[in-house]
């Protein structure tokens, strides 16, 4: 018999027991201050929270942080007014090559890691690129729709009922070569993230 196979049989006489899977495998995590930590650990990964009452807050803060900056584009109609690309008429991603700054809105803000569930509601399939593209990304999301941990984001998604979903959780970055840190080696280089606390 060949190593291989005398490898794979051996496994194969090896095998645990097989147990039964948990009924329910979660748990409940509780913060004081649901933006104060989802911000400090946005700060940590290398993002920024910004919070807001309204979308004015959001055009201003924009307009006074990216006013030398072009190519700007937003999924989001209330920030239509600050862009410069009008992403309706995107119709392939190779066309999204030149954009510094896109905003869009998320579904719900995970305290525990600072992660943001982006899913077609918010980016249509044919953007699917667009936080990944950009130089930078702004992501809106609400004050109400911050939850303590994974386990409580994932009883709130439907992953079913969109084609593509994704977490976020701060710019890319990679230490993989040297261990030497290279922010946006695989999206955006910067991630601010503005918490509406109204309702609007």
């Amino acid at each position: 018999m060949a190593s291989r196979e005398t490898i794979l049989a051996a496994i194969q006489a090896n095998q645990p027991d097989r147990l039964p899977l948990p009924e329910q495998f979660t748990f409940e995590t509780t913060y004081p201050d649901l933006v104060t930590q989802f911000a400090d650990v946005l700060a940590t990964v290398g993002g920024r929270a910004v919070t807001v009452p309204d979308y004015t807050a959001i055009a201003t803060y924009l307009d006074e942080t990216y006013a030398d900056v072009l190519n700007i584009g937003t999924t989001i109609p209330e920030l239509a007014h600050v862009s410069d690309i009008d992403l309706t008429l995107i119709t392939v991603p190779h066309d999204l090559a030149g954009l510094n700054l896109a905003i869009i809105g998320g579904q719900l803000g995970v305290a525990e890691n600072a992660a943001i569930w982006v899913d077609e509601q918010h980016i249509p399939s044919h953007f699917r690129a667009l936080p990944m593209i950009t130089q930078y990304l702004a992501i809106v999301i609400r004050q109400a729709d911050l939850v303590t941990n994974m386990h409580e984001a994932y009883r709130r998604i439907d992953v079913a009922a969109t084609g593509f979903g994704t977490f976020i959780s701060g710019p890319s970055k990679t230490a993989d070569i040297e261990q030497s840190l290279v922010i946006g080696a695989h999206g955006a280089r910067g991630l601010t993230v503005f918490i509406m606390m109204s309702d609007e």
